[in-house]
């Protein structure tokens, strides 16, 4: 049967993807002499009946892939409840599930998928779903029997010598490598930050803010020890001795006498420093109490005369 240009290109580039980049378990059997006549090798899936075997499926095409899905079978005799004597394959994604984006990679590794989780329910060998629902091991012991015949074959199939997704391979090679790259370099990288820290950002962080430093700064200040305090004592007895302060005179009284205020031998009053008010005016205010203090003792001194002459 004939078929079309553009199916024939779509066959061929989705081969050619899959031989670059083959699903895990499953590889292309390709026909030099006749492109189409390929064969997809799926192999048996751990933990399954079919573990070691190699299981081949035929593709028949027709002009209307990949709007129609095409027809499928086993070309290796297999024991499981959805493939027929003849060896088609009972699935939905052949039928009614069929979308044009599917493609031959994608119908491979739906019958591997098959091979994990078979259906009795839709069953075209009706004794191995029987043998499925009724008795298990039965099933399992029969199907190891006919893949060790029919699907083991004593070397492995040289397609299989190809890594799946080699370019996957390459990226999680590169990935692991700049991970243990980039394992080793944050020791370096935190030994500078600790460096850095210890250096610089202490300092500033002691200077600007920081509540612990601070409350310790305040609390040395609050209460100095013995030794800071003999030393601010000194250092005020030395300010004392540098800059001393002028000695201050009582203000003269105006009730006392005139000797008591002229007591200083002549010499200016002289007025402290801290009273501002009176240091301008000193001399003027000096000069008055002693008229004033002079007055009153000599008319005191009349009155004793006077008091003294009434008595005689």
């Amino acid at each position: 049967m004939s078929i079309s240009p553009a199916v024939v290109r779509r066959i061929m580039r989705e081969l050619s993807e899959m031989e670059k980049n083959p699903p895990e378990g499953i590889r292309i059997q390709s026909n030099d002499e006749d492109m189409l006549d390929f064969v997809g090798l799926v192999e048996g899936p751990e933990g399954t009946p079919y573990a070691g075997g190699y299981f081949k499926v035929k593709f028949t095409f027709n002009d209307e892939f990949p709007a129609a899905p095409p027809k499928c079978r086993f070309a290796t005799k297999i024991f499981h409840p959805n493939v027929g004597p003849t060896g088609e394959i009972c699935v939905n994604t052949l039928k009614k599930d069929w979308k044009s984006t599917y493609g031959i990679a994608h119908i491979l590794v739906t019958v591997k998928c098959l091979l994990i989780y078979p259906n009795p329910e839709s069953a075209l060998d009706e004794e191995a779903g029987k043998l499925l629902l009724e008795d298990y091991a039965s099933y399992c012991s029969r199907a190891k029997l006919i893949t060790s015949v029919h699907a083991t074959p004593r070397v492995k199939p040289v397609e299989f010598n190809t890594p799946s997704n080699p370019q996957d391979d390459k990226e999680s090679a590169t990935k692991s490598t700049s991970n243990e790259a980039s394992s080793s370099q944050p020791t370096a990288s935190t030994s500078k930050a600790t460096t850095s820290s210890s250096t610089s950002t202490p300092s500033i962080a002691t200077s600007v803010s920081s509540p612990k430093v601070s409350s310790t700064i305040s609390r040395k200040s609050a209460s100095p020890g013995p030794q800071n305090a003999l030393k601010s004592l000194s250092s005020d007895k030395e300010g004392l001795s540098v800059n001393p302060q002028k000695e201050r005179h009582p203000s003269p009284s105006p009730l006392s006498t005139a000797d008591a205020n002229v007591g200083t031998g002549g010499k200016p009053i002289v007025v402290g420093l801290g009273m501002a008010s009176t240091a301008g005016v000193g001399g003027v205010t000096g000069t008055k109490a002693v008229k004033r203090a002079a007055t009153n003792s000599a008319t005191s001194g009349a009155e004793k005369r006077k008091k003294a002459l009434k008595r005689l």
